[in-house]
């Protein structure tokens, strides 16, 4: 089976774990996301997955085998972990004709994976010259040159422009639709909400949560109701009275927890509240996130207005 299976991994830097029992599984079909705070063990972990950091405990398998184990790597998984991973002064194109020669590929799939991220017309400028947005392209064009049923990729909308950020998120649901196992890191839950299929979340090297995106947004969402009302202060007084828990989240807009929405909306109407608009919450994929990391979060910087006096 070509996926991604991490079991039991522990790595130590001196005094630092930086991975503490991780075990997941990406499967081939879908796009997982792969996140938490800076120092949870993310990078830590894709650099043991391919063989760049040797665990000190566990298993990382890449199709059944440990990547020292594949006769072809660049055929049987692709990455993009460092952008900065080419020579100044090469040519794009030759840069993959290079990784290409060592795999014995022809020529002809340069040029395909060119076109694939759309660096045709850049291909024989010095990568030196690339903008960080074309270093990426480059970077996942090195990634797809095998044609491999596994593909990681460490932060691959960095540095793209907005046409750029719109054709990575369909290219890699196209890829896992291909049957690929397609893992993502990334620090923008906007885009993984667009984009990622499943979710591994971990924090101080561990997992915290290991679900669907929409298992996860249905969960955090939980039975709130967002109301819009110009009446804001007697709305509050109307629904805290009947047992609801009510928060102020905008001028005109209440979240309410513990009554159904049509509750709200019958309640509001018999006590003569003016409101526009009574709908179920709907969490975002950042909200959701940063309610299961508060916990596991290593460098927090000061909230505006913390320390003044």
């Amino acid at each position: 089976m070509n996926d991604i299976e991490v079991r039991g991994l522990r790595k130590r830097f001196g005094a630092v774990t930086a991975v503490d029992g991780l075990s997941f599984t990406v499967p081939p079909g879908q796009v997982t996301g792969f996140v938490g705070p800076n120092g949870a063990g993310k990078s830590t972990t894709m650099r043991i997955v391919l063989g760049l950091d040797a665990a000190d405990e566990g298993t990382a398998l890449i199709g059944g085998r440990p990547y020292r184990a594949l006769r072809a790597p660049l055929c049987e998984v692709g990455a993009l972990l460092d952008v900065a991973a080419v020579h100044p002064s090469r040519r794009g194109r030759d840069h993959l004709l290079w990784m290409a020669h060592s795999h014995r590929l022809p020529a002809r799939r340069v040029d395909e994976v060119l076109e694939q991220v759309g660096l045709s017309q850049a291909a024989r400028r010095r990568a030196g010259g690339y903008s960080l947005g074309m270093r990426q392209r480059l970077g996942i064009a090195a990634a797809l040159l095998g044609d491999p049923p596994v593909l990681l990729f460490d932060e691959p909308v960095n540095g793209l422009d907005p046409e750029g950020i719109r054709w990575i998120r369909g290219f890699l649901k196209r890829l896992a639709a291909e049957g690929r196992a397609v893992l993502v890191s990334s620090h923008l839950m906007s885009e993984l909400e667009d984009t990622a299929d499943h979710l591994i979340v971990i924090g101080r090297g561990r997992v915290i949560a290991d679900t669907g995106v929409a298992e996860l947004l249905a969960a955090a969402s939980g039975d709130r109701v967002e109301v819009r009302t110009s009446d804001r202060t007697r709305a509050m007084t109307v629904l805290a009275d009947a047992g609801a828990t009510v928060a102020a989240t905008g001028r005109d807009t209440l979240t309410v927890s513990k009554l159904a929405a049509e509750r709200v909306t019958a309640l509001l109407g018999g006590a003569g509240v003016a409101f526009s608009g009574v709908a179920a919450h709907r969490a975002t994929l950042e909200e959701a996130y940063m309610e299961l990391t508060r916990d596991a979060v290593e460098f927090a910087a000061e909230s505006a207005g913390e320390g003044e006096q």
